[in-house]
């Protein structure tokens, strides 16, 4: 019966986090106490110990686990047995009394992960920010190793299974440390690249290091890389069959029987030699040949180089900017942030007041209203409030959100409008009517509120026009003649001063009584004549 899918990926995933549990003592606050009580068991072979043995080792060499106490150091032990690291021992335990066997009952021995994970750890520590040394001797091994086995392959009677097993073996851990050390130099570089503010000295071994010793690496790989894919090319036909020859002729590990009761799955994972599997061989031709359309590790090295070629060419250019005085201030900065890191909260505003002139807030980004004079020494505690839209009070932002809104339809209104101008143009065109049918006799009828209206518009308007000249021997004035118009209704009005007269206009809204002053009303020429400024037929009406 098969597992589900769904349950066998949920089983992969509990086995993945459980050995990820092993990377644990790394990450605890007592990372050093479980790191040193970790070299203890690396330092042996087969070797199980209790809490005696390992609190006299500590104290010998001193260092984080040297003041743990013997309860203390149990628990980091038990600690460690959880994770995965160490594994509890099954030794008979040999005592003389009780209390030696209360003391050693409890053993442990290191456990094939905690091993591999506390020899990186002590790799990362000791090696981590070293320049590593590209083997690039043994690149030429390597093709001489291949090209010896392809032309061993291809003879009569083929390569004796031992002398084959050997030379795959050889070949593979050359070219094993080989790729290490190159992926080790390259990572430096990189970490290398990263800076921009490398000075004279810096920037001269930097440059002898990209020219010279890169340089070198990439020209012999590129130079060795065509004759390895070649010899592999030979050999490839002939892989399998050498293969299988060497695994019938020693099996190693994959040949055992009867260990099926080691592991809790009932079998034993068995990781073989580099080179006795045909991936190995796989992941040995893409690192010279492009084998999956996503290139060789030989171009990825060239890219790579080319790179740091470019990086160096702009770290040139900073330096030749810097001679005109434009320096990079990053060691500045530097130091500036470890002051901040080391201050106190007050201290921290000082430096940021002293480095940036930023002093403590006083405003918020919106502008107060254009009355209020705000001084800048005002705390923003006192100050005014200032009304915040809520799009920038809630998201920090003014932008509008969602779609925009559809433009608003105003047709209706200007019909509206338009409607309402041409009531407006039809009652004033009726109230000019008006006024031009009562000319000549304003006595006998009664003006309507427009036809009164309108008059007086006229009549404003004439009066505003008109000149006043002094009355010869007297004191007085004579006000000459003065009209107003309106081409659009085609009406005029004339005014003039006559001594005696008085006007009477008689309308709904009550009678208009003009002393000394003449009405004269006339119509404008129409504009089909082809001139509307001339008087056509104006008719004079002098009311007493």
């Amino acid at each position: 019966m098969q597992a589900s899918p769904s349950r066998a990926a949920q089983g992969d995933d509990e086995e993945a986090r459980r050995r990820l549990d092993v990377y644990s003592c790394l990450s605890a606050p007592e990372r050093l106490e479980y790191v040193a009580i970790m070299r203890v068991f690396c330092g042996t072979l087969l070797a199980d110990l209790a809490v005696p043995d390992l609190l006299r080792t500590l104290r010998q060499g001193g260092g984080s686990g040297a003041g743990l106490d013997a309860e203390t150091l149990t628990v980091r032990l038990e600690q460690l047995v959880r994770w995965g690291n160490l594994l509890r021992s099954s030794h008979t335990v040999n005592a003389s009394s009780i209390s030696e066997y209360q003391r050693s009952r409890a053993r442990y021995q290191l456990s094939k992960l905690g091993e591999r994970v506390q020899r990186d750890a002590d790799g990362v520590l000791a090696e981590a920010d070293a320049a590593r040394e590209v083997s690039n001797e043994l690149l030429a091994l390597v093709e001489r190793g291949l090209r010896e086995l392809a032309g061993l392959v291809a003879a009569p009677g083929g390569v004796e299974a031992q002398d084959g097993l050997e030379r795959i073996s050889t070949v593979f851990v050359q070219f094993g440390e080989f790729a290490d050390s190159v992926r080790d130099f390259y990572a430096y570089l990189g970490q290398v690249l990263s800076r921009y503010d490398l000075d004279g000295a810096e920037y001269q071994g930097f440059k002898e290091l990209l020219l010279d010793y890169v340089e070198a690496i990439t020209e012999d790989v590129a130079f060795r890389a065509p004759r390895i894919a070649a010899a592999l090319d030979i050999l490839w036909p002939h892989l399998p069959a050498l293969l299988e020859r060497v695994d019938a002729h020693t099996q190693g590990l994959s040949g055992l029987g009867g260990l099926g009761g080691l592991s809790a799955q009932g079998e034993v994972r068995v990781q073989r030699s580099r080179g006795r599997e045909f991936a190995d061989w796989e992941g040995l031709r893409g690192w010279f040949s492009d084998t999956g359309g996503q290139g060789s590790q030989v171009d990825q090295l060239r890219d790579a180089t080319l790179r740091a070629l470019q990086s160096l060419l702009a770290n040139a250019k900073r330096m030749l900017r810097s001679a005109t005085g434009e320096m990079s201030r990053r060691k500045d900065l530097l130091r500036l942030a470890r002051w901040f890191e080391q201050a106190a909260p007050q201290d921290a505003h000082d430096i940021a007041v002293a480095a940036f002139g930023l002093y403590g807030a006083r405003h918020l980004g919106i502008p107060p209203a254009t009355d209020e004079v705000v001084p800048a020494y005002t705390s923003w505690w006192t100050g005014p409030v200032v009304e915040v839209p809520v799009a920038l009070r809630e998201r920090g932002s003014r932008a509008q959100r969602g779609r925009a809104s559809a433009v608003e339809d105003h047709s209706a209104q200007k019909r509206r409008l338009r409607e309402t101008a041409r009531r407006r143009a039809a009652a004033r065109a009726a109230a000019a009517d008006e006024l031009r049918g009562a000319s000549g006799r304003f006595a006998q009828v009664r003006l309507t509120s427009a036809a009164l209206g309108l008059l007086l518009e006229l009549l404003a308007t004439a009066l505003g026009h008109a000149q006043l000249t002094r009355r010869a021997g007297t004191d007085g004035f004579e006000l000459g003649s003065a009209h107003s118009e309106d081409a659009e209704l085609g009406i005029r009005l004339t005014v003039r001063r006559t001594v005696g007269i008085r006007t009477v206009l008689y309308s709904a809204d009550g009678e208009l009584l003009l002393d000394d002053l003449e009405i004269e009303i006339g119509r404008i020429a129409s504009a089909d004549t082809g001139n509307a400024d001339t008087v056509d037929g104006v008719v004079e009406a002098s009311v007493s």
